[in-house]
């Protein structure tokens, strides 16, 4: 199958991506992972999009489109994928159309995983990380450590990150709201997009989009 995910930040995509491309036996292509990829290999679409970041700027459509191009072409997207923070805007959306159309090809769905604005504020202004280890992730609401500020874990002391704080998390969404969602009025006029509850626990909402993708190929 080839999947495009979308949601606000916090409504758990990269969790939900990661588990659905391992069900589904596919490829997770996100965009994080593929400018690091082209940025580590020293690859041309890699320096020219570390000039970009170096500069403080957007890596502009077209390096983003060709760097997702070039993963898409590899052998094992050869029977499906599901594309993470790809595409962002409407026209890397008509740019992916176009992409697909020249290989004969076409996607299967764009799942929307849906959650309430307020809800994803809580869920990530609430996370604190370790400073020790960055996978030692806890919560003030969902997941307290026993001892406030300390990990559970390995006693390291937890923060919260520039980018989890309310008034980041707001912004991130506005932008989420300007620049990403109309794609989902976009694929909605084409008939793909699924809509998935992301609230409840992480298994039960790959189960949700899992029986809502057997009910699209069915």
């Amino acid at each position: 199958m080839r999947i495009v995910l979308v949601g606000p930040p916090g409504a758990g995509k990269g969790t939900q991506a990661t588990r659905l491309a391992e069900k589904l036996r596919v490829p997770h292509i996100s965009t994080g992972d593929l400018f690091r990829a082209n940025i580590s290999r020293q690859t041309d679409l890699g320096k020219l999009a570390k000039s970009y970041m170096d500069a403080g700027n957007l890596v502009p459509d077209e390096v983003t489109i060709a760097m997702a191009k070039d993963r898409m072409e590899q052998p094992d997207a050869e029977n499906g994928f599901l594309l993470d923070g790809f595409p962002r805007n409407v026209s890397q959306a008509e740019a992916l159309d176009e992409l697909l159309k020249t290989e004969g090809i076409k996607l299967d769905a764009v799942l929307d995983l849906e959650a309430p604005e307020e809800e994803v504020v809580k869920r990530i202004a609430g996370r604190r990380i370790c400073r020790n280890d960055s996978a030692h992730v806890f919560h003030v609401t969902y997941k307290k450590p026993a001892k406030d500020g300390v990990c559970d874990v390995c006693g390291g002391e937890l923060y919260q990150r520039d980018d989890d704080t309310e008034g980041t998390v707001r912004n991130r969404l506005e932008v989420y709201h300007t620049q990403t969602e109309p794609i989902i009025d976009y694929y909605k006029s084409q008939g793909l997009v699924v809509t998935i509850e992301a609230m409840g626990p992480v298994d039960e909402v790959t189960e949700r989009a899992l029986n809502a993708l057997k009910r699209e190929d069915a």
